[in-house]
């Protein structure tokens, strides 16, 4: 099965019918770019600030309730916790650099023991300690998410943020959530200028 390539606000089924996707594996990748220039790749995704510190990207999953509330801390799912209470959904571990191919990070969700209370994860990915570093994700280009089926590691979908994201510090990438017993993923691809994760899951609060 050939990989279905969403645009920004386009929806998939992951579980309804054939597919009966029970688990994903949620891959993340990014890179820095090397040197601010304009034009290139992503439709000019460059620009911004300047540091000489490596960019630190954190993708994390946050599991919400039926209002869109984070109701409890161990649903906040990075590299300080990497697992939800219930362990439906675990992370790789954090990558400091995003350098080399495929997936930077990636977060396995068992969407069959999903709490029944639980009906949507978020996924994001802002950049660490980027006020001091003065960093934002017009360094970063290349940036994804895709969904996996881990039994046979086949890319079912994928994500391309193309947008340009100079100025902002934070990213809502996408959505796995419930709809009529049923889950579905939504590329959202927007763009915050939360400084760190503690502000940008306080929307969530």
């Amino acid at each position: 099965m050939a990989t279905i390539n969403l645009q920004k606000g386009q929806k998939i089924d992951l579980t309804k019918g054939n597919l009966g996707l029970s688990r994903i594996t949620v891959g993340l990748g990014w890179d820095e770019v090397s040197k601010p220039k304009t034009g290139g790749l992503l439709g000019g995704l460059f620009g911004g600030g300047s540091s000489s510190a490596a960019i630190d990207c954190d993708a994390s999953a946050v599991l919400l309730d039926s209002q869109g509330k984070l109701t409890k801390k161990d649903r906040l799912v990075y590299f300080g916790n990497l697992k939800s209470g219930d362990q439906s959904v675990k992370h790789s571990g954090d990558n400091l650099t995003g350098a080399g191919e495929g997936d930077d990070e990636q977060i396995q969700v068992d969407l069959s023991k999903v709490p029944s209370d639980v009906h949507k994860i978020v996924f994001v990915v802002n950049i660490y300690d980027c006020v001091k570093r003065k960093q934002d994700f017009g360094l970063i280009a290349n940036a994804f998410i895709r969904i996996v089926n881990p039994v046979n590691e086949q890319e079912f979908c994928k994500f391309n943020l193309t947008d340009s994201y100079a100025g902002k510090t934070s990213l809502v990438v996408a959505e796995v959530y419930r709809n009529n017993n049923e889950w579905k993923f939504a590329a959202i691809g927007e763009g915050t200028n939360d400084g760190s994760l503690s502000e940008l899951v306080r929307r969530y609060q």
